[in-house]
């Protein structure tokens, strides 16, 4: 146990890993539901005759949003 104690403070890191961990997740969650809703989206031009990759769900237009 000492010695993990000892590799942790080796070299004066003091940014802790759990903060890196936090980043890299909220990284990879921002840019995987961005993802999603931009295949959603309108279709930007040149791409509306393209098909809905089968990994991204279809999602349907409620006919009264926010009720």
């Amino acid at each position: 146990m000492n010695f993990l104690m000892d590799v942790s403070s080796y070299g004066g890191m003091n940014f802790p890993v759990s903060a890196a961990v936090v980043y890299v997740v909220g990284f990879i969650a921002a840019v995987t539901f961005g993802s999603l809703a931009w295949y959603n989206s309108k279709r930007p031009v040149g791409w509306e005759n393209k098909e809905r990759p089968d990994v991204v769900p279809e999602v349907k237009k409620e006919e009264t949003p926010g009720l």
